[in-house]
């Protein structure tokens, strides 16, 4: 497994300069833009760090002077930063649904089912609590991975003959492996290469039942072997994917979580009485960690001479997991501290900006080992230090970009001892807050995302000759896109 870290030259504050993507050309037509489609998947109506990630990629990728087109799949996606993706989403999940659960509707003409995938009408389906639920989901997920084998050729045939329309592609480039079952037939039909970035395909794969889990993991580890590259964000779970779906190793390459820092950049509002907050920026769902948290917190006010600490809680949260949220509101009430804790709902992107200068700090005690933690980086950028379960990728980003401390997983008591170390050291506190913030816009800014993908993007290219098939349109510019 490679790792592609780069370092600054100490004279250079800045960003590193970004190489330029013209030279990175399979050499059919030497001088042109690379081009790159990138896959997305859209999650029912939530804005999700994938998400994020994926549309903070192609709009730093754009700005290189990469023809790239971000294209939704199953719904639009949803981004607090401005939408780089495209108008059509393909996949659509109305129609990869009816396909598996009404007899005969994938033999139906396109003229007559391409309408379910207009974006106004998914938004409208998801605005009603529609959720992407695992555990209803198992034969749809199998028969989407089988590809032309499964229940949704139609739609795979769609996107297919979508993409042998536009200006030939070099690089088509997957969020996941779970939207990936179309890659055997992109492959003979395009010839392009194929990138797939890792970032919470075992997530959802774990909480299939049985027998659909191992069905669909088989159809994964089939898989591996029309991918050029398979990209995550910290060294823990590219080992933890290569040994589950037996990736090569020379495949493998690992790549830090980046983000925008532009957004963040200013001061921080002056502490200038003694109440202290801790935050928490996640969806509200057992597996971020909020009963962890509401459980440390109880136990942190159970401790003399912490009055004055508050928490507040910021996130979307499902119709599904309106009973959880409850049950924790419940606990706090019960124990008196209902007025100490305020839960903010959704924010937008300067609501989070502002969230995140607001708290002293931050924590998001994920029960699982947590492949991303886009959160932290964006608390950091703000200078706020963080308290972390020490599993997933939040070792690596403390020994990369310190800033914060970590504790125990899944121990609320742990976490507690953690807040109250940082709140009670005002000057270790804001310490933490200034090292991470300077640390993240030195090395984790999307420039060097740019870079680090540019970098993967020539390699897999002149790895060899390109797979055999049908080239490409090449008539239409960017511009004229549909």
């Amino acid at each position: 497994m490679r790792e592609r870290e780069l370092q600054p030259p100490a004279a250079m504050p800045g960003p590193l300069p970004v190489p330029s993507s013209r030279n990175l050309t399979s050499g059919r037509q030497a001088g042109r833009p690379l081009r790159v489609v990138y896959l997305t998947a859209g999650a029912a109506g939530m804005i999700c760090g994938s998400c994020l990630r994926d549309n903070t990629l192609a709009r730093a990728l754009t700005q290189a002077g990469v023809d790239i087109e971000l294209v939704p799949t199953y719904t639009p996606i949803r981004t607090d930063e401005p939408d780089a993706s495209g108008s059509r989403v393909f996949l659509g999940g109305l129609n990869v649904y009816f396909d598996q659960k009404i007899p005969g509707f994938a033999w139906l003409p396109n003229w007559l089912t391409g309408w379910l995938d207009r974006p106004g009408l998914l938004r409208w389906a998801t605005s009603f609590g529609i959720q992407t639920d695992a555990r209803d989901l198992g034969a749809l997920t199998v028969s989407l991975l089988r590809g032309s084998r499964g229940r949704q050729r139609r739609e795979i045939e769609r996107l297919v003959n979508w993409l042998a329309s536009r200006p030939e592609c070099d690089v088509v480039h997957f969020s996941n492996l779970m939207i990936g079952g179309c890659i055997p037939r992109l492959k003979e039909r395009l010839g392009c290469r194929v990138v797939v970035t890792l970032q919470g395909d075992d997530i959802f794969l774990n909480e299939l039942p049985s027998p659909f889990r191992e069905q669909a993991e088989a159809e994964m580890r089939r898989l591996v072997a029309d991918v050029d590259r398979f990209i995550v964000n910290c060294r823990f779970y590219g080992e933890a994917m290569g040994r589950r779906f037996a990736i090569p190793p020379e495949k493998l390459e690992v790549q830090p979580l980046t983000i925008d820092t532009a957004d963040f950049a200013g001061e921080r509002p002056e502490r200038t009485g003694p109440d202290r907050c801790i935050g928490y920026l996640a969806r509200l769902a057992p597996e971020k960690g909020l009963a962890v948290l509401v459980d440390a917190f109880l136990n942190l006010r159970s401790r003399p001479g912490t009055e004055h600490i508050r928490l507040r809680i910021a996130g979307w949260m499902g119709d599904h997991r309106r009973e959880f949220v409850d049950a924790q509101k419940a606990k706090l009430q019960a124990a008196g501290l209902e007025s100490s804790v305020e839960f903010l709902g959704e924010v937008d992107r300067q609501g989070k900006v502002d969230f995140l200068r607001g708290v002293d700090v931050l924590s998001v005690p994920a029960t699982y080992a947590e492949p991303k933690g886009l959160y932290v980086l964006e608390g950091l950028a703000a200078g706020t230090p963080y308290v972390q379960p020490a599993h997933g990728a939040f070792p690596e980003i403390r020994e990369r970009l310190g800033g914060g401390l970590l504790v125990d997983p899944n121990d609320p008591a742990r976490l507690a001892d953690g807040w109250e170390r940082l709140l009670n050291d005002d000057s270790f506190r804001e310490k933490l807050g200034r090292e991470g913030q300077a640390a993240v816009c030195r090395l984790a800014s999307s420039a060097y995302l740019t870079q680090r993908m540019l970098e993967t993007y020539a390699e897999v290219l002149q790895s060899g000759p390109r797979s055999e098939g049908n080239s490409l349109s090449t008539s239409g510019a960017a511009d004229e896109r549909r």
